[in-house]
Order: C-alpha cells, then sequence, then structure tokens
C-alpha cells in the first residue's frame, strides 16, 4: 500500500480518479504520474489512461492547469484564486493564468433552493419578503444572489448558499490537505514553499466564505471603521433574514468599477475616486488591521458624490500589530529608496527558511532599490516595486508568509485599479502620508505608554507563574525526566582535537608502563633469552619503540 494509500479514506479514491482525469485530459499526466496517483488509483481498481494525448495539449502548462482548476469545481478554483496572489511561489505567466479564474456558475433552479431557503428564512421568500425575483441576478460557484424587496420599500440582495456545496468542499479539501502533504515528500524541493501550509490558508479562506453570517460580521466591522466617512458606504446587513447559509443585504445601486464609459455619464471624478478607494483601502491595512482581500473591479461601486462602495466581505485579511509594523517599514523603504530597511524585514520575514546566501539576498534588493534612486515618487509604482521583490524572493527559493502575500496582492490589484481610473495615479504618493502619520501614532506616547503597561502586565504574569515553572522543573530533574541535548557545530573541531590528545596521552602512558617494566624485567634473572638478552624484556622495549613511533608521526595529526 502506498503512502497516499494510507492517507485517504475509501470514499476519496472516486473523487482522486476524477481530479486525475481531468488533469490527464488538460495534458497534465507527467504530474499526475509524478506524484503516485496513476499507481494509487490502479491498485484501488482504477484506470487512467496516461497515454492519451491532452485534448488541449497545445495550450501552455499554465493555460492547462487553470482550464483543469476550472472544471473541477469551488475549492479548486479558490486554490488557483489564492496561488494567482502568490508571484513569490509562481512566475508571471502563471499568476497572468491563474488571475483569470472566474467562480461563475450555471444557476441553481429555484425550485431545487425552494426547501433550504424556507427552512432558513421561516417561511417560503415570497412571504418574507414583499417582492422577490426567482431569477438570481448573480451565480457563483458557492452561492448565487436573488434580488427583494423589504416590506418598507428597501430594496435588497438575499445570498443564497449552493445546496450540498459545503460537504463537497470539505471533501476536496480533505483530499488537497493530503496531496499537499504527499507532494511535500515526493518533492523536497517544495519544502521552503511550505504546499501544507497553503493548503491549510485555502481551507480557512473557503470555510470563512461558506459561512455567510460571517460575511456580514466582516461588513460590519469596515463598516464600524468608515463611520465618520460618508465617503465609503458599506452594505448595511438585516440580520432577521441572515444565517449561516443565507444572507440578506442592502442593495447597492451605482456604477461598476469596470464600466468605463458609464463612470464618465455619470460625471465621476475619476482622480478624486482613484485617491479615496487607495486611502480606504490603505486605511483598513495600516490604522486597522482588518482588510478587503478582493477589491477586484466587481466588488467595488460609484455612487453620486464620487462615493465608494465595496461588497462581498467573504474574504478578508487581517494584520496583527508586529506585522503591521514590519509592512510600515518596508512600505517606508520602498518609498523612500532606503534598500537596508527593505532587506532586513525580508529577512525576517524568511524565519527559518532564511537564505543560503545572505549577503546575497541583500545585495539584490540593495542593487533593486538603488534602480530607483532619483526617480521622483510619483512617477514610482509601488505594485511593480512589490511584484520585484516577490520575484527577487522567488530567485531565493524564499517564500513569503500567506497574509502578507495575500496583502501584496491586494496593493498590486488596488494600484491597476487605480491606474484604469486615473492614468497619472500613483500608489506610492498616496502611500507616504499614511504611512507617515502611522508611524507618528505608533511612536506617540500615549500609545508607548499603552505597549509599555502590555508589556509589563505580561511581564507580571511571567513572575507570577515563575514559582510554579521553577516547581514543575525541579520535580522534573528529581524524577530523572530532565534531558538535555547540546549540538553546536562550531565545537566539533575541538572535540576532534580532544580526541586526538586523549590518545596521545594513553599511548604515551602504554609506552612509559612498557619501558619501566621492560627495565625491571632486564634486571630479573631466568627466563627465556633472545640475542643474550630476557625476551620478555626485550619485546617490550620494542613496543615501546613503537609506540614512541605512532606518537612522532601518526599522533600529531592535524591541529
Amino acid at each position: 500500500m502506498t503512502a497516499l494509500q494510507t492517507l485517504l479514506h475509501t470514499g476519496d479514491f472516486g473523487r482522486l480518479q476524477q481530479i486525475a482525469s481531468v488533469f490527464v485530459r488538460h495534458g497534465l499526466g507527467d504530474m499526475v504520474h509524478r506524484l503516485g496517483w496513476a499507481d494509487t488509483l490502479a491498485k484501488a481498481g482504477h484506470v487512467l489512461h496516461i497515454g492519451q494525448a491532452g485534448e488541449l495539449a497545445h495550450l501552455s502548462s499554465a493555460e492547462q492547469l487553470r482550464r483543469a482548476l476550472e472544471e473541477l469545481g469551488p475549492a479548486f478554483v479558490k486554490l488557483g484564486q489564492v496561488l494567482a496572489g502568490r508571484a513569490d511561489l509562481l512566475g508571471p505567466e502563471w499568476i497572468a493564468q491563474l488571475e483569470q479564474l472566474h467562480s461563475r456558475a450555471p444557476p441553481v433552479p429555484i425550485d431545487a433552493l425552494r426547501e433550504q431557503l424556507t427552512h432558513d428564512l421561516g417561511a417560503p421568500p415570497e412571504q418574507v419578503f414583499a417582492q422577490w425575483e426567482d431569477t438570481p441576478i448573480a451565480a457563483a460557484s458557492i452561492a448565487q444572489v436573488h434580488a427583494a424587496t423589504l416590506s418598507d420599500g428597501t430594496e435588497v440582495v438575499v445570498k443564497v448558499r449552493r445546496p450540498g456545496i459545503e460537504a463537497t468542499i470539505e471533501a476536496d479539501l480533505r483530499l488537497l490537505e493530503r496531496l499537499a502533504a504527499q507532494a511535500e515528500r515526493q518533492w523536497p524541493e517544495l519544502a521552503p514553499y511550505r504546499p501544507v501550509q497553503l493548503a491549510r490558508q485555502l481551507a480557512r479562506s473557503l470555510r470563512r466564505e461558506l459561512d455567510l453570517a460571517s460575511e456580514c460580521r466582516h461588513a460590519e466591522r469596515i463598516a464600524a471603521a468608515f463611520a465618520s466617512q460618508p465617503e465609503i458606504v458599506i452594505p448595511r446587513v438585516y440580520w432577521p433574514y441572515t444565517s449561516r447559509r443565507v444572507n440578506v443585504q442592502q442593495r447597492i445601486r451605482g456604477v461598476p468599477a469596470e464600466d468605463q464609459a458609464g463612470i464618465d455619464a455619470a460625471g465621476l471624478d475619476r482622480r478624486l475616486i482613484a485617491q479615496r478607494g487607495a486611502n480606504a483601502v490603505l486605511q483598513m491595512v495600516v490604522r486597522d488591521g482588518f482588510f478587503h482581500a478582493d477589491p477586484h473591479p466587481g466588488n467595488l461601486f460609484f455612487l453620486p458624490g464620487n462615493r465608494i462602495a465595496f461588497i462581498d466581505f467573504g474574504m478578508v485579511g487581517r494584520v496583527p500589530p508586529q506585522r503591521r509594523d514590519e509592512l510600515l517599514t518596508l512600505m517606508l523603504g520602498l518609498v523612500q529608496r532606503d534598500a537596508a530597511a527593505v532587506a532586513e524585514v525580508l529577512v525576517d520575514w524568511a524565519g527559518d527558511d532564511a537564505p543560503n546566501d545572505e549577503n546575497a539576498l541583500r545585495t539584490d534588493i540593495e542593487s533593486f532599490v538603488d534602480a530607483y534612486h532619483g526617480v521622483p515618487l510619483a512617477e514610482l509604482s509601488l505594485g511593480n516595486m512589490l511584484a520585484d521583490v516577490t520575484a527577487i524572493l522567488r530567485s531565493h527559493k524564499l517564500a513569503l508568509p500567506a497574509d502578507l502575500a495575500l496583502l501584496i496582492k491586494v496593493f498590486i490589484t488596488l494600484e491597476g485599479l487605480g491606474r484604469s481610473l486615473d492614468p497619472t495615479f500613483h500608489m506610492a504618493a498616496e502611500a507616504q502620508p499614511l504611512l507617515r502619520q502611522a508611524l507618528r501614532d505608533r511612536y506617540a506616547p500615549k500609545e508607548l505608554a499603552r505597549r509599555g503597561f502590555g508589556s509589563l502586565r505580561r511581564l507580571a504574569g511571567l513572575l507570577g507563574n515563575l514559582p510554579r515553572d521553577i516547581a514543575q522543573g525541579l520535580r522534573a530533574v528529581r524524577r530523572g525526566r530532565v534531558q538535555v541535548q547540546i549540538d553546536v557545530t562550531d565545537l566539533r573541531p575541538v572535540a576532534d582535537q580532544l580526541d586526538r590528545a586523549a590518545q596521545r596521552i594513553a599511548v604515551s602512558l602504554v609506552v612509559a608502563a612498557l619501558i619501566i617494566g621492560s627495565s625491571i624485567v632486564m634486571t630479573v634473572g631466568g627466563g627465556p633469552l633472545l640475542f643474550g638478552l630476557p625476551a620478555f624484556g626485550l619485546l617490550g622495549f620494542v613496543g615501546a619503540v613503537c609506540g614512541a613511533l605512532w606518537l612522532l608521526f601518526k599522533g600529531r595529526g592535524p591541529r
């Protein structure tokens, strides 16, 4: 039985065969072979026609993979979308293909939804809402959206999860994590890219998206952060109708961000909405540490008064305070062309996977930053700079932490959107004032006092636990359960020299003993003679001479 067979449930073999068959059909049979899927499935009684030519073999490998992921469903589409944000792992041609992945799907007929929807709403939708549209206005692989109207005339959108989709996705996530572990064992060179961690990140993201109430909690958290900024609009959530499988939110009527003609027809100020959109996302990241992680044009609407509405908060990102400080340092280093600051942050992010040649990494980063020396701030492309940084990391076989890879993807997407609205838009120029203000706030006396108090509180907790920890350590010592293992590479040459010295001392003692013993034997009469001398005494002197020669020629060794 192969390692993969021991990892799979019996029920997973059918899905594994389907996945392998799709990959083979799309010209990716070599990957199926290298992962050992073909042998595993053959032993389970499934046959793959690996020898058949892929029907799309004339396409590039990146395009073949994209089409295969689209065919395999939501878990694999989401995997491709996650990988599309990992420029530190994949080259530009792969990223370009994976960015085309979409989660559109044929809508579920209302008759197939009605029983689940009635259960979640407590009554048929026609009774709950004053108006209800059976035909969805949008359909994706996880959920679809219907238009409705509340009894007070408020227009809303009703997002309904597809029946049975949770079980399908859970099965795929279980399979993907096992396959990631298999791939990491099969190809040790993949270890720095953490395929198992990537699979777990995907699982967390998809499980959040499956919970439609979680999306609404995200929306309300971001709405609270912008409560004092009327130019940023977040749809209102209607909680009486919202649950894990359905949510109801305010319907946004505006110009979609991708509708360039509509923006001009509405008389909107392109430069102003580009600035407002960039500042909004930067504020989410830098000030709040909680951001919309998918601000593509389909999730943005422009409203009269140059207001911006964000929708669909299924995918969000979090930036803890320490990471936020590191990010501020990195972005200011890029904007201000401080190569040392950029290199320091990236080396810290590499963590346990630090580069084999850290000096080479620092040199590459310094050369990259130096290339922008003297370039006016208004001409810098922060998105391109971040993309170049990730390319440098990829060349050194380093992977960014997953949360940072997502964040960099957001910045690159945001700058592209800003440029589509206003060709003179520059993210670096927009970011610099906010970054400097964030750093000033970070080191303001009140904030320093708060952080200092927090450190003192944690220190007090450690001191309070110290007697207990010491008592536990002493009990372990008394019971003989303490083990100390020290492996200091730099001391190995010293240990070798000590070993050789001990050998020389031992041989010297033996030689000395032979000389003394042989001298005593020579003075004792009787016993066999050799060349007229006592044989044992003579043999002892011969042994002493041999030992002395060994000490002279062999015992010295390298120092």
